[in-house]
């Protein structure tokens, strides 16, 4: 039960506007922050049959109105609390689980387990709109899905303007280096 609970993790959408909140009330709560292109974002919101409260998930023009409101808020709390909470986005954890899950695992102050990885064979019951993702391993097909309904997304692609380019430019420094390969002697 949530009131025995030695940890809490609520993904709903709008949590973001409380992580001030959060922060100053519980400073030693920890806050992942879980990102992902906001195009594929939005179309995943717009996709999804939210049981209450996603109103503006299901117009387009809405749905980037409220992304760049989400958007302006978390470049507040970045700068507000910049040791607040982990930024882990979606295409780095699909291109290095392992990578990514260990940084949440110690962000968390928690001991590994190889289980982690397999968070797919756990049978605890799910009550979320992405009960079905959470019974597969993870997958890279919804990276840059929204690519292929382009052309239907003129409201929220006007809506969002440059913020997918400042993410992309985001992912880009968040994203570890290639290996290097040694100079031949």
């Amino acid at each position: 039960s949530p009131a025995s609970a030695k940890r809490i993790v609520d993904k709903m959408p709008g949590n973001y506007t409380h992580a001030g909140l959060i922060h100053v009330m519980l400073p030693e709560a920890k806050i992942i922050h879980s990102q992902r292109n906001p195009v594929d974002t939005c179309l995943s919101c717009y996709r999804t049959l939210f049981t209450e409260g996603q109103e503006w998930s299901y117009h387009l023009r809405e749905l980037g109105r409220h992304y760049r409101r989400y958007w302006n808020l978390m470049q507040h709390w970045r700068q507000a609390m910049p040791e607040g909470m982990l930024e882990v986005p979606y295409e780095l954890m699909v291109q290095d689980l392992e990578g990514q899950a260990r940084r949440i695992i110690d962000y968390l102050s928690l001991e590994w387990t190889d289980a982690c990885l397999r968070f797919y064979e756990n049978e605890r019951p799910v009550k979320t709109a992405s009960a079905s993702q959470v019974r597969k391993p993870i997958y890279a097909g919804s990276v840059n899905r929204w690519k292929k309904y382009e052309s239907h997304l003129k409201p929220l692609l006007e809506e969002l303007g440059d913020i997918p380019a400042q993410y992309e430019a985001m992912l880009q420094k968040a994203a570890p280096a290639p290996a290097s390969v040694p100079a031949l002697a």
